[in-house]
Parts: structure tokens; C-alpha cells; sequence
């Protein structure tokens, strides 16, 4: 039993952590964050991460029954959601992420700051939520392995917290020449992880092999 827990465990920590991508979100946190102090932007980041944890529980509690009202089938959602986060990652990849997040107001509120495009569709992106609903099946999971899931998930945010604790000193680092590089890095792997999810869900609803 311990054994089963364990690889379930994992398997859920990598597949999560591999969405959300923690790493991916450093460089939007480093742009909507841009000449605050340290105190403010790390509220910003507990605000991005606390919007992105509701936004990524209320699709564990409801995410199939509104894909199952609304006669949405999984691939459907699946590929309307690889397509918004293809649309994000060429944006990134072309700078116009950037440009976006700098033409935030000044009067902006660290809430603001927060939800977009930090939290959605940065972090809570298409593939979290996709991933979430599908770790938790209503059909396949109990309460309980849900709940665990729930644990799982919170502690990959956690993840994203701690890279952004760390951001500024890796912008001291890199400078903002390689923040702009990672970002567009960043935008390409969030493209190639779209496309993919493209592939699979025109797969799946085409049931080809």
C-alpha cells in the first residue's frame, strides 16, 4: 500500500509540476512586479499563487460536472485550452507579453498585478486545469485520493512561491537582457507543450492512434 501511495504520489507531483512550470512564470512575475519594492512584490506573488490554488479547486470540485452539463467533451476543452496557451506562449515568444504587461496602469492595484497574467494563464494556465480535472475523476477517484491530489497540487504552488522569492536575485544575475531571453525560452517550451496537447486532443477526437 505504502509503495502504491507513493507512485501515485510522484507520478501526480511531476505530471502537476510539469504544467504549472514553475520556472516558466519568473519571467511574467519579473515584468508585472517591475519597480516594486520586495515586500510588495512578494504580496503579488501570494496573491498569484492563492488566486491560481481557487481557481485550480473550484475545477477539481466542478471542472466535470460543467464539462458534463454542458455536453463539452474532454478533448473539446482540451483543445480550446491549447490553443489559448499556444496564443500566450507566441506572445511570449515575440515580446508582446512584455509590452502588454508594461502598459499595466501605474494605479494598478498588486491584486491586479496578480490575477493577470500571473495567476491565469500563467500559472493556473489551460493545462493545469485540464490536468486537475483529469487527476480527479469523479468517475475513477475517491474523496479521498481527490483530496490527496488537492495536497499535491498546492504543494507544486508552493514551488511557484519559492521561485518567485528567489526571482529578484536571479534578475541580478542575468540581468534584464536574460530575463527577456528566458522569457522567450520560456514562451517556446509553453508553445511546444500546446502543440502537443493540440495533437492529443485532435487524437482523441478523431480516435486515431
Amino acid at each position: 500500500m505504502p509503495t502504491t501511495f507513493d507512485n501515485r504520489f510522484a507520478y501526480e507531483f511531476a505530471t502537476l509540476i510539469a504544467v504549472i512550470d514553475p520556472m516558466a512564470t519568473v519571467p511574467i512575475f519579473l515584468f508585472v512586479t517591475a519597480g516594486l519594492g520586495r515586500r510588495q512584490a512578494l504580496i503579488v506573488a501570494a496573491y498569484a499563487v492563492a488566486a491560481a490554488f481557487l481557481v485550480l479547486l473550484v475545477f477539481v470540485a466542478g471542472g466535470q460536472f460543467a464539462l458534463e452539463a454542458l455536453k463539452i467533451p474532454m478533448p473539446a476543452f482540451q483543445l480550446a485550452g491549447s490553443l489559448i496557451l499556444l496564443l500566450f506562449g507566441i506572445n511570449m515568444v515575440l515580446g508582446k507579453m512584455a509590452k502588454d504587461i508594461q502598459a499595466t496602469p501605474s494605479d494598478a492595484t498588486l491584486l491586479e498585478r496578480a490575477v493577470f497574467p500571473l495567476a491565469i494563464p500563467g500559472i493556473a494556465g489551460a493545462g493545469a486545469m485540464l490536468t486537475v480535472v483529469l487527476l480527479t475523476d469523479n468517475h475513477a477517484r475517491t474523496v479521498a485520493e481527490q483530496v490527496s491530489t488537492v495536497g499535491v497540487m498546492a504543494l507544486c504552488l508552493a514551488c511557484s512561491f519559492a521561485a518567485f522569492c528567489v526571482a529578484s536575485q536571479i534578475i541580478r544575475v542575468v540581468g534584464q537582457s536574460g530575463v527577456e531571453i528566458i522569457s522567450r525560452v520560456s514562451g517556446l517550451i509553453l508553445a511546444s507543450i500546446a502543440v502537443n496537447g493540440l495533437i492529443v486532443a485532435i487524437k482523441l477526437s478523431f480516435m486515431l492512434t
